[in-house]
């Protein structure tokens, strides 16, 4: 995990975020404090990318992708920030050659393995289950778990809306190009299991779906990009969910948009770990504001039933008017203390602090984008469990004049000690235009 904020007004955008990288392998977990997570976009132009979730793509590392579209870019530009980003994500699409189609089938069946593994868990489960309630257990019965325990995974991917991005033949062509790779997996998966014609066809939807539809697994990758395109004249940012690429496809899904134009003035946006920087704003943390609120739409939901129930000598049908009218009004109650919470929400806290954003100058939007992050740091050292909050904060702040200027930025090496990496950084698109 991670913390990345962006902090913008329409002087420029500040961005900020942790070094933290999370290793997990079975019953392990082993936290480093060295990523790279922040990164120009164009080496010329005022674009910045930032990274969270996943730390590589189709097995190749994220920094690396975005270095190689760095260097195809070269000096081009585009008008908009929106172009920029659409170019990114066309760079990965359509079949780029960085992900050839031997490397998509090899993830196609890491992941639909995984999944099916994860089916045939719960119906293990369930069987297990069902001999300690019944002391055994028939064929019929297990046939039935799993036809009802995959039915009910094929039922949830059905809810799913298919990627705007994907064509809608999308389903089918890949379980006719990939079925010898989804085959296997069925039979080393489910090969011993009583299972039906019609489970197997929902099995092949499923697998399919895993790569078209609005989904996203906790190994899909985050991008933020954000800063200007030239003729943008205040900073827009956008960020992305990504999770692979099968038949020359990019699942992919854009969740998020924030501008600063003549009405929205200023801008807080927090990825990845969330909570410290809505606490901040919200003047109370997300989880204990959700739990409160749960709480109290229980009590208005009971409280009417209570009155009726103290009210005597009330017959059937009045008890029944009674609690009608009392559930519209308690409805009427809750919806009212909702809104009363979220205006003062609004007016008290998030305001206040938006109204004091929009005038601040580059430095101050630089230190509170590296305070945001240091907050969630500090969070995670003092409470229990993995550190995934920590390291260097690398820091950067974009604007129309002067591009992309570093604040904070760690290496890995001593820059006094090479100073031919700073000289070379520019020398291959001179070289271009020589």
């Amino acid at each position: 995990m991670t913390a990345e904020i962006v902090v913008m007004n329409k002087t420029a955008v500040a961005l900020a975020t942790d070094s933290a990288v999370t290793i997990e392998r079975i019953g392990d977990r082993k936290v480093y404090n060295s990523a790279n997570k922040l990164f120009t976009l164009s080496k010329y132009h005022p674009v910045g990318i930032m990274l969270y979730g996943s730390a590589d793509f189709m097995g190749i590392p994220w920094e690396s992708i975005i270095k190689i579209y760095r260097s195809d870019l070269g000096t081009h530009k585009f008008s908009t920030l929106k172009e920029y980003a659409n170019n990114f994500i066309d760079f990965l699409d359509h079949g780029n050659p960085l992900f050839p189609n031997s490397e998509q089938e090899e993830y196609l069946r890491g992941t639909i393995f995984r999944y099916f593994y994860q089916i045939r868990g719960e119906i293990s489960e369930e069987v297990r289950s069902t001999i300690d309630d019944e002391g055994g257990i028939e064929d019929s019965q297990i046939e039935r778990i799993t036809f009802e325990v995959i039915e009910r995974h094929y039922d949830r991917w059905n809810t799913f809306d298919l990627l705007p991005s994907i064509p809608k033949t999308h389903i089918k062509d890949i379980i006719k190009k990939y079925a010898s790779s989804i085959d296997k997996a069925k039979n080393e998966v489910f090969g011993e299991l009583p299972i039906s014609e019609k489970s197997l066809e929902q099995l092949n939807d499923i697998s399919a779906s895993l790569f078209s539809k609005n989904l996203f697994s906790s190994s899909a990758s985050g991008i933020v990009i954000a800063g200007f395109g030239e003729k943008d004249v205040f900073p827009v940012l956008k960020s992305f969910s990504l999770e692979g690429i099968v038949n020359d496809r990019l699942k992919y899904w854009e969740d998020y948009r924030a501008e600063i134009n003549s009405i929205s003035s200023a801008s807080i946006s927090a990825f990845a770990q969330q909570e410290m920087v809505m606490a901040f704003m919200n003047g109370i943390d997300p989880s204990y504001s959700e739990c409160s609120e749960n709480y109290s739409d229980g009590i208005f939901d009971k409280y009417p039933e209570v009155i009726v129930k103290r009210i005597p000598n009330l017959s059937e049908s009045e008890r029944k008017d009674i609690r009608e009218t009392l559930k519209q009004e308690s409805n009427r109650l809750f919806k009212d203390y909702c809104e009363w919470g979220g205006n003062y929400r609004r007016q008290n806290h998030v305001n206040p602090i938006i109204d004091m954003v929009a005038v601040l100058p580059k430095d101050e939007l630089a230190a509170m984008a590296e305070s945001f992050v240091h907050l969630t740091s500090f969070k995670r050292k003092i409470t229990m469990g993995a550190e995934t909050v920590g390291g260097p904060i690398d820091v950067a702040v974009i604007s129309k004049g002067d591009g992309f200027v570093w604040i904070k930025r760690k290496h890995y090496f001593k820059p006094e000690l090479n100073p031919h990496f700073f000289s070379n950084y520019y020398r291959e698109d001179d070289d271009e235009k020589e």
